[in-house]
This record gives C-alpha cells, sequence and structure tokens, in this order.
C-alpha cells in the first residue's frame, strides 16, 4: 500500500514524467555519471613524440642567441634548465651533446685552471633561428591577437607571467616576449604586481572582434541550420580506431551535444558547475585554449594552475578524460599531453603555421645530429680548446647574477630562471 502511495505521488507531481526525458534532462540539471576509457591513439602519439626535445633545444638556442657573445658556459645555462623540461636524472650538458650540428662545444677555464664546457651556435642553428625571427616579425600582429584571445579568456583580463610563460611555447610566443614583444603594444597590454606579489600581464581593453570561438566561426560549416538557432552549437568528435561505445555512453554524448553553447569570451557564472550544462561550457574554454595553441596540444599540467584565473569548478581537467572523442591524452615523453582531436589529419595539421613549419625544419635538423652522432660522424674534441673570448662573457654573466636586487623595479622572478625587464627597459 505504501508503494502504490508513493507511485501515485511521484506520477502526480510528474516526477517519473521528468525522469522519463532522459539524459537532455539530467544533464541541465546534473552531472550525469559517465565514465569512457581511454584508448591509446599511435597516430596522435607520433605528433607528441619528439615535442620536448625540440621545445628544450629551441629554448636553448634562443639563450644562447641572446647572449652578448652568442657562447655561455653550461653553468650559465643550468640556471634555465626548469623552463626546458627534461627529465630529472638527464645532466643538460649530456642533453646538449646529442646535437653536435646544433650546439658547438669549447672550453675555457675557471678560476681554478679547470676546463669548463662552453657551447655556442652551429651556423645551421644560427640560419634557424633567423628564419624564426623572420616568421615572428612577420607574424607579429596574428600572435598579437592570440595573446590578447589568451588574456580574453580569463576572468580579469590578466595572467600571471609565470603561466604565459607555461605556454609561452605552444602560443609561439617569442622567448623574451615580455621586453621583445609586449612592449611593442603599449596599447594592449601593461605590466602590473599582483596581490600574491607576482608580476601580470595586463589586457588593457577588450576587442568584441577577437571575442568569436573557433566553434562559432565554424559554425556555418560544421553545424546544422537548427543548432545555430537554438545555441546548441556541437563540437566536432572523432574516436580512436577500434574505440566502442556502450549504448548508454552514445545516448548520453548525443544529448550532451544539444546541451547550450556558452562561449568561453561570455561571463558563465550563472551555471551551476554541477550540471552537464556548465562542463560543457569548461569543455568550450579548453577547445578555444588548445586552438590558440600552434600545434593544437599542450600538457595538461600547463593548465592545471588556470582554475581561478578562467573561472572554472574544482577537478576541471576531468574534461578531457571524460571526452576522448574531442581530445586526446597522450602519455608520451613521461607526462600527460592533451591533443585537440579535430586539428589533426593523420598526424598532419589540419592548419600549419608558418612557425610550426619551421619548427618542423628544426626537428629534422636534430635527428640528423642524432643520428650523424650514432654514426661517429663527430669527433670527441675534449682538448685544450680554451676560449679566451669568453672569459668577458663569463663575467657578464658572473656580474648579472650578483647584481643587488634594490636596484630592480619589480622583485625577481625566477621560477625559470629568466630574468624581466620593466617597462623602462631595467632588468628584473
Amino acid at each position: 500500500m505504501m508503494f502504490r502511495w508513493l507511485f501515485g505521488t511521484a506520477r502526480n507531481y510528474g516526477f517519473l514524467h521528468d525522469c522519463q526525458k532522459g539524459y537532455i534532462y539530467q544533464q541541465r540539471f546534473s552531472l550525469v555519471n559517465i565514465k569512457l576509457k581511454w584508448v591509446k591513439d599511435r597516430t596522435l602519439d607520433a605528433t607528441v613524440s619528439g615535442q620536448r626535445d625540440l621545445k628544450a633545444a629551441g629554448i636553448l638556442v634562443s639563450i644562447i642567441y641572446s647572449s652578448s657573445g652568442c657562447c655561455l658556459p653550461i653553468y650559465h645555462l643550468s640556471r634555465h634548465r626548469g623552463q626546458l623540461g627534461l627529465p630529472d636524472d638527464l645532466k643538460l650538458s649530456t642533453f646538449i651533446r646529442r646535437y653536435p650540428n646544433i650546439f658547438i662545444q669549447s672550453y675555457i677555464s675557471d678560476s681554478g685552471g679547470t676546463p669548463v664546457p662552453c657551447f655556442s651556435l652551429s651556423p645551421e642553428a644560427l640560419k634557424f633561428h633567423h628564419e624564426e625571427l623572420n616568421i615572428l616579425q612577420q607574424n607579429q600582429m596574428e600572435l598579437r591577437d592570440r595573446l590578447c584571445k589568451l588574456l580574453m579568456l580569463t576572468r580579469d583580463m590578466i595572467l600571471p607571467l609565470q603561466t604565459i610563460d607555461q605556454l609561452k611555447w605552444d602560443l609561439g610566443l617569442p622567448y623574451d616576449y615580455q621586453h621583445s614583444f609586449v612592449l611593442n603594444h603599449p596599447e594592449k597590454f601593461s605590466f602590473l604586481r599582483l596581490p600574491d606579489d607576482r608580476i601580470g600581464l595586463k589586457l588593457l581593453s577588450w576587442d568584441d572582434k577577437l571575442a568569436v570561438s573557433e566553434l562559432q566561426k565554424n559554425a556555418s560549416l560544421q553545424q546544422k541550420e537548427e543548432d545555430i538557432k537554438n545555441g546548441s552549437l556541437a563540437f566536432p568528435i572523432r574516436f580512436t580506431r577500434g574505440f566502442g561505445l556502450k549504448r548508454k555512453c552514445m545516448e548520453w554524448l548525443k544529448e550532451w551535444q544539444k546541451l547550450p553553447y556558452t562561449s568561453p569570451y561570455t561571463n558563465a557564472s550563472h551555471l551551476d558547475p554541477c550540471t552537464d550544462v556548465s562542463e560543457k561550457r569548461v569543455v568550450g574554454v579548453f577547445h578555444e585554449l588548445l586552438h590558440l595553441t600552434l600545434q593544437k596540444q599542450t600538457e595538461r599540467k600547463n593548465v592545471s594552475n588556470l582554475r581561478k584565473a578562467l573561472a572554472l569548478p574544482q577537478k576541471f581537467t576531468k574534461a578531457f578524460e571524460r571526452h576522448p572523442g574531442i581530445f586526446y591524452i597522450s602519455m608520451k615523453n613521461d607526462t600527460q599531453t592533451v591533443v585537440l582531436r579535430e586539428a589533426y589529419n593523420g598526424h598532419e595539421l589540419v592548419q600549419n603555421h608558418p612557425l610550426v613549419k619551421i619548427r618542423e625544419e628544426f626537428a629534422s635538423l636534430l635527428k640528423k645530429g642524432l643520428l650523424d652522432r650514432s654514426r661517429g660522424v663527430y669527433k670527441k674534441n675534449k682538448g685544450a680548446n680554451l676560449v679566451e673570448g669568453l672569459r668577458k662573457e663569463v663575467g657578464i654573466a658572473d656580474q648579472l647574477s650578483s647584481e643587488n636586487e634594490s636596484d630592480f623595479t619589480f622583485s625577481e622572478y625566477n621560477s625559470n630562471g629568466s630574468l624581466y625587464r620593466t617597462l623602462d627597459g631595467d632588468e628584473y
């Protein structure tokens, strides 16, 4: 009798009717507990493989090139190790010696007469870097808009320099973007001190023309007319070959795609974070963020500290795992790299940025150097190849490291060992 009474009450109040509406109803008011398996994708893994060495070598080239003598001792380069992303058990000098066609080794004597390895750039490396600088100059406005859009994704249009540093390689920003790039656009950006005493970069003005997501740009080509009118844009979905979805998961995903799409450039504080509607907005944020990167991929840890800046809920990176048809998580290079599936046709990017092309040429140089070294093409020269001309450079490096902090406008930010400049051009 009690069961019949409860059943009748539920029917009278419409509770059973609501439950029968299916996932589209549940997802508006709750986060449906759906778990999808991870399946290895060798094709997309190939797009990640080798990126760690490419990034580390590219950064080292920029550091050496920016020095006054284009040659630096190993202890000076070691100060920048935190930026390189190399394994802790790999010596920096060992990594550099892997590529003798990029880095030329010589020696200087320290104060005790002990030979200290120094590294300069080969003609091939210099040629590559000059071409890269030309491309950066030619695409400066496009890269400026890329940085603007990144800041526009945040709640206050502000990001700490540490956070931008983690993404600068992926975004295509120059190594020393703080003074070689940002200061060229004073109408767009300014430095400021954050409440936690870090230095941040602020976007000075909102640009409505830039506040259009990649999904919205391609809506007329990729979306149904009815979905565009309803504002329920769907994300392009592509699974690894052999990936099987259970019927329950397929139904959930189909209904999830029909949920309202909230632009990552609009305020979403009205959304309940415990709903699939909110999760679709989170997916939209990451979808746009990955589109801002050159190769449509970035290490998962690079976005792990963006929660407050992007106004995202707790455990927001779980969206990567719940949507393997949109994102692929590669385990290559002893880290997790998130790849945007739609951006690739096999292992090739659908849209190739000029900087990506020059980096691919540099990657070919690295492979050639590694192969030639293994074949014994390069002979080790550990003789007394002392470069007296580097004594001045070593002295300058020592002077920089011992300067009084009271001379700096801002406190030193050395999470990656780099030096910044103030708007007046002074290093800090």
